[in-house]
């Protein structure tokens, strides 16, 4: 199981990366995550939407209420904008400069 504070650290990243990959809602990010992850990293509702409405506020992504045909109420589906495509590039270079420095730690030459 991967730690929480690895979890929320990465948190960003990988919403961003989910929803670049097609609009989601809630749930079925938690979802992507843990099929992701092996079931390694586990997302709750009472972390995840407190970040989905940090991102929306950041202007990363944004939100509307689509009510599907096999619903009785609308779900709230997520879209990544603009400047969050060009947040999840700098993620990604980030992210990827740590991996190459654990992997220089961990596998000297």
């Amino acid at each position: 199981m991967i730690s929480k504070n690895l979890t929320a650290a990465s948190t960003k990243p990988i919403i961003l990366g989910i929803l670049k990959q097609g609009n989601s809602y809630g749930y079925l990010i938690i979802k992507k995550v843990k099929e992701l992850s092996g079931g390694n990293m586990k997302y709750s509702d009472g972390m995840l939407y407190p970040v989905l409405h940090r991102l929306e506020k950041e202007g990363l992504i944004s939100s509307m209420w689509v009510m599907e045909k096999d619903s009785v109420r609308p779900r709230k589906y997520y879209e990544i904008t603009e400047l969050g495509k060009q947040a999840l590039l700098k993620e990604q270079k980030e992210w990827s400069q740590v991996n190459d420095i654990l992997h220089a730690i961990w596998n000297p030459a």
